[in-house]
């Protein structure tokens, strides 16, 4: 979608680039001793942790110059389309406004959508199977309305489906409320003097964390903050009625995710159709561990492990599917 590339997972490009992914959200999501001593950190280089960032920034550099010049070169030699990635609008945007949409300036959204959305989305859905195998019941009557507006064998669930399934995304709210996949909201700054509570002064130039997963577990906004319960964000429930902001898996404000819509439909959609096609059970008789780990993004300490195997009603459109 951002770059209107159709490469197979386990080209080489894909795996370089996976593993810069993950090599930035380790790195930025650790403390070190540079974050409490900063005028030290100007001259010493904690654990070396600049050194690798500038390593992977040259390689980031590369890989999207190298992206942006394909797709220029593809352009020039068979001329313009009318289905068009991101990358492809923001050259005719650089063509029409070259000193506002330079190559860097590019570059940098890329970088923004690529980071933001990429282990997001997929710790989200990992987080969500987890639980609903933990809950069968809730796995079971997710996918009876599944079969009941999309039917058992005649077509997969399509995106246009997806505000029709309000128990599917009553399940993915409930899970955002759990496992935030950004435990702290991005860091903002107090631009000026302000008093929030009434009993915290928050001086001018201060960096601010929002600790959504503590406000999501807070028993004085939710009941029983600790249980699994979608019916929460059904109609009526406690996190569709009353006044205030009690969920906040993408912050809020001007600066709220400016990818939420983008990221609800690509969860529902993932989620909707791991539950229309598969039969799923735990690798084990225990329960699946929902112990966490720490970092910038929220991930299961222990990863998710599952047997699967085709539903028997949906054995013959999946044969059809030629990516299956």
């Amino acid at each position: 979608m951002i770059v209107g590339r159709e490469d197979g997972v386990g080209d080489e490009e894909s795996r370089s680039f996976m593993e810069m992914v993950e090599e930035v959200m380790t790195m930025i999501g650790v403390s070190t001793a540079s974050d409490f001593f900063p005028a030290v950190a100007r001259v010493v280089d904690w654990g070396g942790v600049r050194k690798r960032m500038r390593v992977v920034d040259i390689k980031k550099e590369e890989m999207l110059q190298r992206l942006i010049n394909e797709k220029r070169r593809r352009r020039k030699e068979k001329g313009k389309t009318d289905q068009k990635s991101m990358l492809e609008a923001l050259l005719d945007l650089q063509e029409e406004e070259p000193e506002n949409y330079s190559d860097q300036i590019i570059k940098a959204m890329i970088v923004a959508l690529f980071f933001g959305g990429t282990d997001t989305s997929s710790v989200t859905i990992e987080w969500a199977m987890s639980l609903l195998l933990n809950h069968p019941g809730v796995l079971h009557k997710a996918r009876t309305e599944i079969d009941s507006l999309v039917g058992k064998d005649h077509r997969l669930i399509q995106e246009q489906d997806l505000p029709n399934l309000p128990y599917l995304q009553a399940i993915i709210n409930e899970t955002l409320r759990l496992y935030p996949a950004a435990p702290l909201l991005a860091p903002h700054r107090s631009h000026e003097e302000c008093v929030v509570g009434g009993s915290y002064r928050v001086p001018n130039g201060t960096i601010l964390l929002v600790n959504a997963w503590a406000i999501h577990r807070d028993p004085e906004l939710w009941t029983e903050p600790e249980v699994f319960r979608p019916e929460r964000f059904v109609e009526g429930g406690e996190g569709t009625v009353g006044g205030g902001i009690k969920m906040l898996p993408f912050g809020m404000g001007r600066r709220r995710c400016p990818g939420e819509v983008m990221a609800m439909r690509l969860v529902g959609l993932a989620l909707g159709m791991m539950i229309q096609c598969f039969e799923w059970e735990r690798d084990g008789e225990g329960l699946i561990d929902m112990e966490e780990t720490g970092g910038l993004i929220l991930h299961k300490a222990d990863p998710l492990r599952v047997m699967y195997r085709p539903r028997q009603s949906m054995v013959d459109l999946l044969s059809q599917i030629e990516t299956f």
